[in-house]
C-alpha cells in the first residue's frame, strides 16, 4: 500500500493496485461521521462500438446499453441489492454518464460490510431473458419521462445539433426503440469487456482505518477469479470540427421559449493535464463573463433577454467536449444572437492581471470548499484519474494559470463553425 501525501492540502491518500488490476484509493477521515464509497468502471454511453474480450471482430451494441446494464446489476436471481444496503443502514445509488458507470453508497456504520456488498454485487452479474424484458418497460418509461422535460430536451437537442456522428449525441438512456434490441447476451458481452477489475477504480472516503480496509479489499479480490486483463479496443466514428446544424428547434408545451447556444470543443489532441487546463480556463472565463456578477450577464439582463434560469456549463472528456449557454427567454432569437456576439467578442477582450488574479482566487475558493464533501472528492478523483490527472494536483494547476494562458485559450476557443443554436419553442395555441 502506497501513501500519496499532498502537503499543500494536508491530505493523504492510500493507493494499491490489486493483482487483478483493480485500482483502490482510500482517504481516511476519522473526524467524519459518514463514509462514502464509489466503484467506477471506465465505460459509458459513448462506448457502443468495441472488440469484445476474446473476439477479433468489432461489434456495435444498442444505444443505451451501459445505462441498462447499470440498472440490471442491482437485480440478482433472489433479491434486489438495494435491500442489502438498507439492512446495513446504507443509502445506495448508481449513475451512468457519457464515459463512466458508477455504483456508490454512503453510511455511518457497518462500513466494511457495506464496502464488501458494493464490490460483490458489481462483480457478480445475473441477467435472465425474463428480467431483461421486464427492465425494458421500466427504462422505456424513464426515457418517456425525460422526453417530457424541456430542460433535458434542450440540453440533448443542443448536443445533437453540435455532433454529426459521435455517440455523445445519443441520450445516455438510449431510445425506446434502441433498448428493445438489448439481449441478455449483449449485457454479458459488455460486462465481460468493460467490468474487468483492470478497467475499474474503487474509492472509499470517510471514517475507517485504512490498513484494515485495504486488507479487506485485498482479501476480497484474492478470493475471486478473473481472466487475464484485456486490452479494450474501442472505436468511435470520425467527427468533423464543424457543427451538424447551425440552428435547430422543437416545439413543446412550454409558456416561455428556451434558447441554448452550444460550442463544440476540439479535444482530440489534448492530454490529461491539457484537458484539465482547458476545463479550468473555460470555467473561469464563463464565470467571469456570464455568471450573475459578470459583465455579459448584466448586459443580457438589462436588455430583458434572460431571467434567473440563465446558466452555462462545460464538459470536456475523452473524445468530446462542449459548452452550453442559455435559458428561458421571451426573445429567444435575439438572446441567442447576442450570446453568439458576446462569444466572438471574447477574442478581442483582454483580461487584466488584477481581474485574472481575482478569477483564480474565486476558482481556488470554490475548489477548496468542494473538498469538504466526501462525495465530491470520491467522484472527481475517480473522474480525473481516468483522464490521467490527480484531483489533488488541481490546485497547483489553477495557481499556475496566467493571463497569457487565458488569452491564448480565447484565441482558439470560439470559431463560428463550432457554434450552434437550439431552441425549445412554445406550441401554437
Amino acid at each position: 500500500m502506497e501513501e500519496l501525501v499532498y502537503q499543500q492540502l494536508n491530505e493523504k491518500v492510500y493507493q494499491e493496485t490489486m493483482d487483478n488490476g483493480l485500482k483502490v484509493f482510500l482517504l481516511s477521515k476519522p473526524e467524519m461521521a459518514k463514509t462514502f464509497g464509489i466503484f467506477t468502471t471506465n465505460y459509458g454511453s459513448i462506448d457502443q462500438t468495441f472488440t469484445p474480450i476474446g473476439k477479433n471482430e468489432k461489434v456495435t451494441v444498442p444505444e443505451g446499453i451501459a445505462h441498462f446494464l447499470e440498472h440490471k446489476l442491482f437485480e440478482k436471481e433472489d433479491r434486489d441489492v438495494f435491500q442489502d444496503f438498507t439492512k446495513l443502514g446504507a443509502s445506495a445509488n448508481a449513475f451512468t454518464s457519457f464515459t463512466k458507470t458508477a455504483y456508490l453508497f454512503s453510511a455511518t456504520s457497518q462500513i466494511e460490510k457495506n464496502v464488501e456488498t458494493l464490490i460483490d454485487f458489481v462483480q457478480n452479474p445475473y441477467f435472465s431473458e425474463e428480467s431483461v424484458e421486464k427492465e425494458k418497460g421500466i427504462i422505456a418509461q424513464e426515457i418517456r419521462m425525460y422526453d417530457d422535460q424541456p430542460d433535458w430536451r434542450s440540453f440533448f437537442g443542443t448536443i445533437q445539433s453540435l455532433y454529426h456522428n459521435h455517440p455523445v449525441k445519443v441520450d445516455i438512456a438510449g431510445t425506446v426503440d434502441s433498448i428493445q434490441k438489448i439481449t441478455k447476451d449483449d449485457l454479458y458481452t459488455c460486462y465481460e469487456t468493460f467490468y474487468h477489475p483492470s478497467n475499474m477504480v474503487l474509492f472509499v472516503a470517510g471514517n475507517f482505518e485504512p490498513e484494515a480496509m485495504m486488507k479487506l479489499i485485498r482479501e476480497n479480490q484474492a478470493g475471486k477469479e478473473f481472466p487475464e486483463a484485456p486490452e479494450i479496443n474501442r472505436s468511435y466514428p470520425d467527427e468533423p470540427t464543424a457543427v451538424s446544424k447551425k440552428e435547430n428547434s422543437i416545439k413543446m408545451p412550454v409558456t416561455t421559449a428556451k434558447a441554448m447556444v452550444g460550442v463544440k470543443e476540439n479535444v482530440g489532441e489534448l492530454s490529461g493535464e491539457e484537458l484539465l487546463r482547458a476545463e479550468l480556463l473555460s470555467g473561469m472565463i464563463l464565470d467571469y463573463y456570464f455568471s450573475k456578477s459578470g459583465k455579459f450577464y448584466e448586459e443580457l439582463y438589462k436588455e430583458d433577454l434572460i431571467d434567473d434560469s440563465f446558466q452555462f456549463e462545460t464538459e470536456l472528456d475523452r473524445q468530446f467536449g462542449f459548452t452550453i449557454i442559455g435559458g428561458d427567454s421571451r426573445k429567444p432569437d435575439e438572446m441567442a444572437k447576442r450570446v453568439k456576439e458576446m462569444l466572438h467578442e471574447l477574442k478581442a477582450e483582454s483580461i487584466s492581471e488584477e481581474d485574472f488574479t481575482r478569477m483564480k482566487r474565486k476558482k481556488i475558493g470554490q475548489f477548496m470548499r468542494a473538498l469538504n464533501s466526501l462525495e465530491f472528492i470520491a467522484n472527481q478523483f475517480t473522474h480525473y484519474h481516468t483522464l490521467g490527472v490527480d484531483l489533488f494536483d488541481v490546485l497547483p494547476v489553477i495557481e499556475s494559470l496566467s493571463t497569457k494562458d487565458a488569452d491564448e485559450y480565447l484565441q482558439h476557443w470560439i470559431k463560428e463553425e463550432a457554434i450552434s443554436v437550439f431552441q425549445v419553442k412554445p406550441q401554437a395555441s
